[in-house]
């Protein structure tokens, strides 16, 4: 017999003393309705969303039937995988919520109840975790606390994501889902942008260099970028196409390498665009990946040149075509802040040379919304800055991120280093600055869910300041009318 809601949240039959079992749990009331969250939480990728980006934690396998009652969802957790946790799902009700039971993991029993409940207001979200350490007395007595406030801090990172992703969605919910085509979709950011899509509702394809790459997180499979089609293009009919490819910037710039780095974006960048602008039902979009190293000369500068040029044919063909010009993008599992993590957490982070050069920054979250609104604004084409509102200068960057680490924050790393070290690579990036500001995106009624540093930081790290919390949208601009 399927349980009822309120069954949902019943505590666990372990067989064990009642005290032995734990109990976190979190409630929060939300504009949409449950259904929506419901949706929300079994479409694919709500699990990447909803993993905190300070955690080690991915997907191996998961059920090609969702979230359905008895399908299954393996996890590697911890450095490197090291940790199989397998859950099954169970108790499913539409627009009620679910159950994930462990079967085969690292707690003696864990059990997390979803619940999406209606309210006059919107819906009640709430999570609601039984679980059992392992080993007792002694689990609970080494990690018992440290676990409590972990599942406490995550829960919270959860429920403002939820909120965050949802409210974004909302703005644009009256227009037709988009199929989408992203490459670079496995990378730093086409993988957040791949789970937030496709949470919303969208059909994605990553296209991939391979044709038998497996790349399970694509609703709609694999494109082969380089293989020519046999027959009818794949590309024919999508929505939009979000170009992300290309070569790693962070690594010596050796002739190989900086042969490497600019034909990945200025050949690979032209190949497509110029496939697009060949199919008989063409793109409405191409949101093509570019940075604001445009600005400073010297090697990046003729390459980003270079690479929105490369679009050109599909803009030519009528496409309408967004250079994205990212400054740095934050997130605590990947890119510039988690090469820097380590140190700072360490006490021994500080300035990089003279600390007076600007730093061009930006959420990961406020990224991938930022590409996710030029998918949808027709006001928005050409060169725009994808970068938060407030730059700073490189030692406030420093300062700021060892405050919400509680660390100081005062050992420099000296030019000299810098350029021995790193050498090209280095002076350009770390070295250098650019101090620009989002205006395209502003005027097309963007709105930031981290305008400032130290807000963007605590969230990605999931230290919001005490009494505060997380930042949250305080609305969304209008949609602008549908381009005919």
């Amino acid at each position: 017999m399927m349980a009822s809601p309120g069954a949902l949240l019943a505590p666990p039959e372990l067989g064990v003393p009642a005290e032995d079992v734990q109990v976190a749990s979190r409630r929060t009331a939300l504009s949409c309705d449950a259904a929506t969250l419901h949706r929300w939480h079994v479409r694919p990728g709500a699990f990447e969303r909803l993993a905190p980006p300070w955690q080690a934690v991915r997907v191996e396998r998961r059920d090609p039937a969702g979230v359905a009652d008895g399908s299954r969802v393996t996890l590697r957790v911890g450095p490197g995988g090291l940790v199989r946790w397998v859950a099954e799902h169970r108790d499913v009700r539409d627009g009620a919520g679910f159950v994930d039971v462990q079967v085969d993991g690292p707690f003696g029993h864990w059990q997390h109840a979803h619940r999406f409940e209606t309210v006059e207001a919107g819906a009640v979200l709430e999570d609601r975790i039984h679980y059992r350490l392992p080993w007792p007395p002694l689990g609970p007595a080494v990690a018992g606390r440290w676990l409590a406030a972990d599942l406490d801090r995550m829960l919270r990172f959860r429920h403002f994501r939820t909120a965050s992703d949802l409210q974004r969605h909302a703005a644009w919910a009256a227009r037709p889902r988009l199929r989408v085509a992203v490459s670079g979709a496995t990378g730093f950011l086409g993988a957040a942008l791949v789970g937030f899509l496709e949470t919303g509702g969208h059909d994605v394809a990553c296209m991939v260099r391979r044709p038998g790459a497996d790349h399970p997180h694509c609703s709609l499979g694999p494109i082969a970028v380089d293989a020519p089609p046999s027959g009818p293009d794949p590309l024919e009919g999508f929505d939009a196409v979000v170009h992300l490819g290309g070569a790693p910037i962070a690594q010596r710039w050796t002739t190989a390498a900086r042969a490497r780095i600019r034909d990945s974006r200025v050949h690979g960048t032209r190949a497509l665009a110029e496939r697009l602008a060949q199919l008989e039902r063409k793109p409405r979009v191409l949101v093509s990946a570019s940075a604001v190293g445009v600005h400073h000369g010297g090697f990046l500068a003729e390459v980003v040149k270079q690479w929105e040029a490369a679009a050109e044919p599909a803009q030519a063909a009528g496409i309408r075509t967004v250079h994205a010009r990212f400054g740095v993008i934050l997130a605590a599992g990947g890119g510039a802040l988690a090469e820097m993590l380590p140190a700072f957490q360490l006490g021994l982070g500080g300035p990089i040379g003279s600390g007076d050069q600007w730093l061009s920054w930006i959420s990961r979250d406020d990224a991938i919304a930022a590409v996710h609104h030029a998918l949808w604004e027709p006001a928005l084409q050409g060169p725009v800055h994808v970068t938060a509102p407030t730059p700073v200068a490189q030692r406030d960057f420093a300062r700021t991120l060892g405050r919400v680490l509680g660390r100081p924050a005062v050992l420099p790393l000296p030019a000299w280093v810098v350029r021995a070290v790193f050498g090209a690579m280095g002076d350009e990036t770390l070295l250098r600055g650019e101090r620009v500001e989002p205006t395209e995106l502003s005027r097309a009624g963007f709105r930031f869910l981290s305008g400032d540093l130290e807000t963007a930081l605590r969230a990605e790290l999931g230290r919001p300041a005490a009494g505060v919390g997380y930042p949250r949208l305080s609305h969304n601009a209008s949609p602008a009318p549908e381009a005919a």
